[in-house]
């Protein structure tokens, strides 16, 4: 078993040709723009139980879908059914359980600065570089462990409120190859998890993103060509492109060589910017490189470490009211922070658990 440091090694790729050779698992490459589906479907679930209400259309939920747009558990219909080519089945059997919730998340809204995201990305992609990741071998599997919340609507007697999710773990083992993978998230997951096994690939497989060019021209130039094949087109184009480069920070475990090319080709991005303080999902504080998307006013913000330059999470705030004035600026929309991130040698296995 091959532990590794909780150093920012790139989370999964949105739906492009080669990186996310996966049709059937419809992921948006625009996952803001998701946003607004998460909050929509979680109206029509609730205005199920309203009377005279029509019915909402079904949905089924993907679990390898970004955290950000995992749905509510009383949003999801996935017992016994097979969604991208995952079988949702060999988990615990037992139900999931609704997560408590309370309170929107709020915070204060970090100073965005343009002139000065080039230079903390360039300390980004050197601490980067000067830490060792572990080579993922077959049989092994990629091991994180994070902590997790989102912000959606919630309908009680016709009236609307936004909620926040009890802050709660999530764990993902990933095998190199992207076929093999298992997932427990309260909320989301029986107490013992349920299989991510498939004949598709897992967005980000690490054996798929060892294939990918580090020059960071060329890694830029391919992230636009694949976003302009396969991304929402509602979503534009350098944030679609930014989003991807920050899906590969959270979830993933990219040779380490690939690292500092993805903060490279995110510098020449336009509209990228550094602000001075955010916050992650376990109140660690520090810098982000972010990017404002001006069509839903929601700015994603990439958090690491003031000092050591190490990723912390992500997190997704609300800078602009929102077209339908559910979410205020300053809702803290998705929040995340990386707790372990290491290789063991089975799937199932924690660190812990390695002799």
């Amino acid at each position: 078993m091959n532990a590794s440091p909780s150093q920012p090694h790139p989370a999964e790729w949105p739906e492009t040709r080669e990186l996310l050779a996966t049709e059937e698992r419809g992921l948006p490459a625009g996952r803001h723009q998701y946003h607004k589906e998460h909050l929509m479907a979680q109206i029509h679930d609730d205005l199920r139980t309203t009377p005279g209400a029509p019915p909402a259309p079904a949905r089924q939920r993907n679990p390898f879908l970004r955290r950000t747009i995992l749905l509510p558990a009383a949003a999801c219909a996935v017992a016994g059914a097979v969604v991208g080519g995952f079988a949702l089945a060999g988990g615990d059997g037992g139900g999931k359980t609704p997560l408590a919730t309370g309170p929107a998340l709020t915070t204060q809204i970090g100073t965005a600065d343009a002139k000065g995201a080039p230079e903390l990305l360039h300390r980004i992609s050197l601490a980067s570089a000067d830490a060792s990741g572990p080579t993922v071998r077959d049989g092994e599997f990629i091991y994180i462990a994070s902590k997790v919340a989102s912000t959606y609507p919630k309908t009680v007697d016709d009236k609307t409120t936004v909620v926040s999710e009890k802050l709660h773990s999530r764990q993902v083992w990933q095998s190199p190859d992207g076929k093999d993978g298992w997932l427990i998230e309260p909320g989301q997951t029986g107490d013992k998890g349920m299989t991510l096994a498939g004949p598709h690939p897992i967005s980000a497989a690490y054996n798929t993103l060892a294939k990918l060019p580090t020059d960071p021209d060329a890694l830029l130039k391919k992230i636009y060509q694949d976003v302009r094949e396969n991304a929402d087109k509602e979503v534009p184009r350098d944030q679609a492109a930014f989003v991807a480069i920050g899906d590969l920070l959270t979830e993933s475990y990219p040779p380490a060589r690939l690292a500092p090319a993805l903060y490279k080709a995110a510098a020449k991005i336009p509209g990228v910017v550094a602000v001075d303080d955010a916050v992650d999902a376990t109140g660690r504080h520090g810098v982000a490189v972010a990017r404002l998307n001006e069509a839903d006013g929601q700015r994603e913000e990439w958090i690491f470490d003031k000092k050591t330059m190490e990723f912390l999470g992500e997190r997704t705030v609300q800078v602009k009211p929102d077209t339908d004035g559910l979410l205020k600026p300053g809702t803290v929309v998705f929040t995340s922070a990386i707790t372990q991130r290491a290789v063991v040698d089975d799937n199932k296995q924690t660190p812990s658990q390695a002799g």
